[in-house]
């Protein structure tokens, strides 16, 4: 099937110039141009050569009738009873054919042979000669013994006089010629054609520096961070004063102002930064005093009812900022792209923290935890990596109705990667919303069920943190499943015996089946 749709596909952009490169296409015109002139060429010479050779063929075949004419005219000794055999005729040349019909009969002739002796006509012969006009027209008969060119006149004695001359010689070479211009022609398109292609491609090598420098930017992330455009057309392709110098020309032009635009964006993300930071932390310690001074009202001073609901409330509004600040200068850290410190640590006993650590605060959900029966290693900050764990589960918990079932799987991928994934069975993610569920202060609170309120930097601070350790997160859902994905580089090779584990072995009570006990399986309810 892939073969015959190859095949299709190969065929379609054969049959479709609109497909073609550009390359192409003018090589296949100047090619079809050749081909015309040279069909041209080929039929003016062919006529020309052929009106020239029946030319002297007609000249010579009157010239050969008027001798011989003349010779059955004029007989040596006077008047004969019968015809003389005109194959006698001064100067006739081998192949010529001369005959006498009298009454429509075949009195005398034959035919020249190129030895000199007398080639015989046939009866057949006979009958096409019987029926050419006397008028001296010329006329082409083929004969038993090939193509000739014959003319009939009336003698004095009432008798019809033929010669005839042979075409083979004509229509040899017409053929070589024929044959000749076929070659030379293709000879010659071949040359061309290769010239041609050299040309063309050597005059289209600018297009495509452009077009691999347009490639180039393409595949730039130009979205964040700092980006160095320092790709240009060549000085050779961007020479003002020709059509293509022009458009390198004007494409270098377009890719300094961007430059210079990328630059002005970055300097002003940094400076956004930067005030973020340190807002964030001039922002610790009168959260710091608020919280502290509310404890200590708290435990030291008899409120009413009201006034311990608003103390509270106070209390857990200085809270949640404080994580807002904390998430936010765990964020300035890692655009200052300082590298975090990365050591060799086994990813399971994190896991399974962090299970247990976000089980105490949503009891009402089913935790589990799947993980190989070694230890799974990779070069890692143990502190950063469980944040991202705590992040992903706590997400889990807080977006999905009491009952779901949260797992946790580690495991080696097949290309070596440590594969940690973190899957429910809740009500899944809006597709619109996975577009841009790791953009920092995404929020879509009825994407998932569950009335908890987020900063929405959970999740950019899980892509940060992934992004710094030389991996990824991606998230897959629908209803009934919601995956999220971390890959992080092993820093051993993986065990021999090492089971994957897909995400619909991740909880098989999610799936309405029992767990397998051959591998080690944890459930927390």
């Amino acid at each position: 099937m892939r073969l015959t749709g190859r095949l299709r596909a190969a065929a379609r952009r054969v049959l479709e110039p609109g497909l073609w490169h550009l390359r192409t296409r003018l090589v296949a015109m100047m090619m079809a141009l050749l081909t015309v002139i040279c069909v041209l060429v080929g039929m003016v010479s062919y006529t020309a050569m052929s009106v020239s050779l029946n030319g002297q063929v007609d000249s010579q075949l009157r010239e050969a009738a008027v001798r011989t004419n003349q010779f059955n005219a004029n007989p040596p000794d006077g008047p004969a009873t019968n015809p003389r055999d005109p194959l006698n005729a001064r100067a006739t040349g081998p192949g010529q054919l001369n005959a006498i019909l009298s009454g429509g009969y075949l009195v005398t002739g034959g035919i020249l042979s190129p030895t000199g002796t007398r080639q015989q006509l046939t009866n057949a012969d006979a009958q096409i000669l019987a029926g050419l006009p006397a008028g001296g027209v010329l006329a082409d008969k083929s004969l038993s013994i090939g193509d000739y060119r014959l003319q009939a006149v009336g003698i004095p004695n009432g008798n019809i006089l033929i010669t005839g001359l042979p075409l083979g010689a004509v229509e040899r070479t017409l053929t070589r010629l024929v044959l000749t211009i076929v070659l030379v022609s293709l000879g010659g398109l071949c040359v061309l054609g290769l010239a041609g292609t050299f040309l063309i491609r050597r005059s289209m090598k600018p297009l495509e520096q452009l077009s691999g420098v347009a490639t180039k930017v393409a595949h730039l992330p130009l979205d964040a961070g700092e980006v160095a455009l320092s790709v240009r057309v060549p000085d050779s392709a961007a020479r003002p004063g020709t059509e293509v110098g022009n458009v390198g020309h004007a494409f270098n032009s377009m890719l300094e102002n961007v430059a210079h635009a990328l630059q002005a964006r970055q300097r002003s993300e940094t400076k956004v930064r930067r005030f973020v930071a340190d807002a964030s932390h001039e922002l610790r310690t009168p959260l710091t005093a608020i919280r502290g001074y509310a404890e200590l009202l708290q435990m030291t001073e008899d409120l009413t009812p009201d006034g311990k609901t608003s103390l509270g409330r106070v209390t857990a509004q200085s809270l949640r900022m404080g994580r807002l600040v904390e998430d936010l200068l765990t964020l300035a850290r890692l655009d200052d792209g300082r590298p975090p410190k990365l050591h060799a640590l086994d990813v399971m006993p994190l896991v399974v923290e962090a299970v247990s650590d976000i089980r105490v605060g949503a009891p009402g959900h089913h935790w589990t935890f799947d993980v190989p029966d070694g230890p799974v290693t990779v070069m890692g900050d143990d502190g950063q990596l469980k944040q991202v764990l705590l992040n992903l589960l706590a997400n889990a918990g807080k977006h999905t109705p009491e009952g779901t079932t949260v797992a946790a799987s580690v495991a080696y991928n097949g290309d070596g990667a440590v594969v940690v994934r973190v899957t429910d069975d809740g009500p899944g993610i809006d597709p619109d919303f996975q577009e841009t569920i790791f953009d920092r202060f995404s929020r879509a609170d009825q994407a998932r069920s569950g009335s908890g309120g987020s900063t929405g930097l959970g999740l950019s601070i899980v892509q940060a943190i992934m992004s710094a350790h030389h991996g990824s997160v991606a998230v897959t859902s629908r209803p009934g499943e919601t995956c999220f994905t971390l890959r992080l580089p092993a820093a051993t090779t993986p065990p021999a015996v090492a089971p994957a584990l897909s995400p619909s072995a991740l909880s098989p009570s999610a799936q309405g089946q029992a767990p397998d006990r051959n591998r080690p399986h944890s459930s927390i309810s």
